[in-house]
């Protein structure tokens, strides 16, 4: 009774306190703004509790409530602090061209936090990491080197390189705010509430999309005209009340524009070629002492040019990381023992007491080494799924340019230095004759796939013949002309000896390496990615 008597009005608020109900509790922090102003609106659309193990946050999209707006567009660029011409989420175009069965459907995309994502498996740096708990696929900025590889292994267009920060950068789903119980910027903006947070189950998506039923691998399971998603198991959800027709098309999906060149890598690919080209023709024809010193300068010089494409070319070194599952990082390991093997055996050619045994081997070696990272190159395009990046184009054209390159070099020197016999003359001339007309019958396999012009949804192949026929087509009739002119005519010319040798070899390894450089600059520029539906315009 007595400690009774001693409490005062404070003990009594704040043992009044300690037993308020939750509910009770709830309504004084709203009263006291506690509580975000905008949480009624969006509350519902974000998921009860954390993800367990084996799921992970997705994005749920209805596509019957979807205007197209762009609030979602705006409320992203504008959160994140967007540069002017970056976006990461887009809005697109579905539509039906049959006049009895019409349709048509806003889509709003973004990120799709894949279950085996492009972006991750294909980073030399390591610079994405999935996170364990939400499965959010993050992209580290400290650790990008702007090398642009996960915008080429993303089948969605998501990953967006910032030029004035030479690096890579994603939508994280605003992660941030997810923790502190926020909505992110795109579902908390959109006044129809298209746009939700949801757990899915990874291995239910994953077995939806890599083993479909029957009916579904007709319809594309994850969304019509969207690339296919086995390749990296989207989690996205796209759900509408009625079902979607067969035939959608997208509303951008007759264009066909030009991609990036990517110059430098342009110019890297040709020379690392050549220089492997030459080292292989140091093994069989005569000025060995001269293809070893050109495989050195060439090669070397290759890898300095590929630097100029990374937006932070310091941080290069670090591109070996992630060789456990990207061809860049082998590539990049491959080319780089390589020089040093080149440089060797340049050094065992020119140096004659040296042990025999040493240049025996070196050359070899560095042949072997270099065809392995011309592979390499090969399936850092090829393993990007793109139609016209597939492994029998890459390995046809990158291997096809070693050969070209690597004899024209031969041919070249040989005649410089007179280091070559008769027989070995026309035996690299026959080379260089026989492999430009092959290429180049190669290459022109594409304009097959003109038939599928008229058709309702134009083919990623059928995009590229377009282009290379139309804005892109003097370029390909100048490399055409090259390759004609300098693999094919001029050596003829030399081997009926009508002309002295060196000048005439000389301007045909110049009009061929011109030539290789169009070809692969129409390597980069006229490939049609499968993208998300587009079409939507301001």
């Amino acid at each position: 009774m007595a400690e009774n008597d001693h409490r005062t009005l404070i003990d009594e608020l704040l043992a009044q306190q300690r037993s308020l109900t939750a509910v009770t509790q709830f309504a004084r922090r709203h009263d006291q703004h506690e509580l975000p102003a905008q949480a009624k609106f969006y509350r519902d659309l974000l998921p009860l509790a954390a993800p367990q193990p084996g799921q992970q946050y997705a994005f749920e999209v209805n596509l019957d409530q979807c205007s197209g707006c762009k609030a979602c567009v705006t409320a992203c660029h504008s959160l994140n602090g967007l540069d002017d011409e970056e976006t990461w989420r887009s809005v697109g175009l579905l539509y039906s061209d049959d006049w009895r069965a019409p349709f048509q459907a806003t889509v709003t995309t973004a990120c799709h936090h894949c279950v085996d994502p492009g972006c991750l498996n294909g980073c030399p740096v390591l610079a994405y990491d999935k996170d364990p708990v939400t499965g959010i696929v993050r992209h580290l900025d400290d650790q990008c080197i702007g090398c642009q590889y996960c915008v080429m292994k993303c089948p969605y267009e998501v990953p967006k390189y910032s030029a004035r920060r030479g690096i890579v950068r994603k939508c994280d789903m605003c992660s941030n705010r997810l923790a502190a119980g926020e909505a992110p910027a795109c579902v908390q903006a959109c006044p129809n509430e298209a746009i939700r947070i949801t757990v899915v189950e990874q291995r239910a998506v994953a077995e939806q999309f890599r083993t479909p039923s029957a009916a579904a691998a007709l319809l594309n399971p994850f969304l019509p005209a969207s690339p296919r998603p086995a390749i990296t198991v989207p989690t996205t959800r796209y759900i509408s009340s009625k079902p979607l027709p067969a035939n959608l098309l997208a509303g951008d999906h007759v264009r066909a524009t030009p991609a990036y060149a990517h110059l430098p890598l342009v110019f890297m690919l040709v020379l690392t070629q050549l220089a492997v080209g030459a080292s292989v023709a140091s093994l069989f024809v005569g000025p060995a002492q001269w293809l070893t010193l050109a495989a050195l300068v060439v090669g070397a010089g290759a890898l300095g040019v590929a630097s100029l494409h990374l937006g932070r070319p310091l941080k290069a070194w670090r591109a070996f990381l992630g060789w456990r599952r990207s061809w860049f990082s082998r590539e990049v390991i491959v080319f780089g023992g390589f020089v040093p093997l080149a440089a060797a055996a340049a050094l065992a050619a020119w140096r004659m007491d040296l042990p025999g045994w040493l240049g025996h081997w070196l050359a070899p070696a560095a042949a072997l080494t270099g065809l392995m990272g011309v592979a390499c190159s090969a399936m850092i395009y090829a393993d990007t799924g793109r139609e016209y990046w597939r492994a029998a184009q890459c390995f046809g054209k990158f291997f096809g340019t070693t050969i070209l390159l690597g004899a024209a070099t031969a041919l070249a020197l040989g005649h410089w230095f007179a280091s070559l016999t008769q027989s070995e003359c026309v035996a690299l001339a026959l080379i260089l004759s026989v492999t430009s007309v092959a290429k180049l019958g190669f290459e022109r396999r594409i304009f097959l796939h003109l038939v599928d012009e008229e058709t309702p949804a134009p083919t990623p192949l059928n995009k590229t013949a377009r282009l290379l026929t139309g804005e892109l087509g003097l370029l390909a009739r100048v490399r055409v002309a090259l390759t004609l002119v300098g693999g094919v005519l001029l050596p003829l010319v030399q081997l009926l000896g009508r002309t002295s040798s060196a000048p005439l070899v000389c301007a045909a390894l110049a009009l061929c390496v011109a030539g290789e450089l169009l070809e692969r600059y129409l390597f980069f520029t006229a490939v049609a990615p499968a993208k998300m539906p587009g079409g939507i315009t301001a």
